[in-house]
């Protein structure tokens, strides 16, 4: 269960984080932005240092599937887009695939 919240909130964080630099840098919003992108982008760096497991590698990868996901949820919610059937089935595998690392034996 810890894994899944430090999974989620450096999913939160890397995504608010780059989506700071997208504004500053493609919607002309305040330099301010890309300072609360690089403490987001921090906050996930620390979040992700968090997860057990004895190989970084393997946390980031089993994270990739979370990130994708939580980019999707941002989409629809943040951004008032609406994920098609491929990005949802997509999505899906890539945390399918998470939870085999996560949970595969060892």
């Amino acid at each position: 269960m810890k894994t899944l919240l430090l999974f989620l909130a450096a999913a939160l964080f890397e995504i608010g984080g780059c989506f700071a630099f997208w504004a500053w840098l493609r919607q002309d919003r305040s330099p301010a932005f890309a300072a609360l992108g690089l403490v987001s982008l921090a906050l996930f760096a620390l979040c992700l240092t968090g997860v057990d497991s004895d190989f970084a590698g393997r946390a980031f990868a089993a994270y990739g599937g979370i990130y994708i996901a939580a980019s999707l949820v941002w989409l629809r919610v943040i951004e008032g887009g609406r994920p098609d059937l491929w990005d949802v089935l997509g999505g899906a595998l890539c945390v399918l695939g998470s939870l085999l690392i996560v949970f595969g034996r060892r």
